[in-house]
């Protein structure tokens, strides 16, 4: 990753960055949604460009005791391929154990596979998964 970004833990994000990063790389970005579920973290990481633009982003959701979750790990679209997302990965990870989690999950599409198991060290597991709407 270029020298030039920067990753940080709980890095404050306002909701209309959060928009304009989904909407970088093609997302459909729901205005409102980071303010929604920020509260509700353990943390998140948020990367910048030297301007102070935000190029990546991840989430981290909690249950409040060994285990972490991974959500929404997003890089702006000029800045994939970088090594922005495997950055913010692993600061995540490495705040998520230092908050005494055990645990970190994460979940996928298919085409993501090498990116989480290869640059970022998941193993597979089984997993359950119920589709409610």
């Amino acid at each position: 990753m270029s020298g030039a970004i920067s990753c940080t833990w709980r890095d404050p994000i306002t909701d209309e960055e959060m928009v304009d990063l989904v909407r970088s790389h093609g997302g459909n970005a729901v205005a409102g949604w980071w303010s929604r579920v920020s509260g509700h973290s353990l943390g998140w990481v948020g990367a910048r460009d030297g301007e102070g633009l935000l190029v990546g982003f991840v989430n981290v959701a909690w249950d409040g005791g060994d285990h972490a979750f991974l959500v929404d790990t997003k890089t702006r679209g000029s800045y994939q391929r970088r090594g922005v997302a495997t950055a913010v990965v692993r600061l995540a990870a490495a705040r998520a154990r230092d908050a005494g989690c055990e645990w970190l999950h994460v979940d996928f599409e298919p085409h993501l596979r090498a990116f989480y198991f290869d640059a970022c060290g998941f193993r597979p597991t089984d997993a359950g998964l119920i589709h409610l709407r």
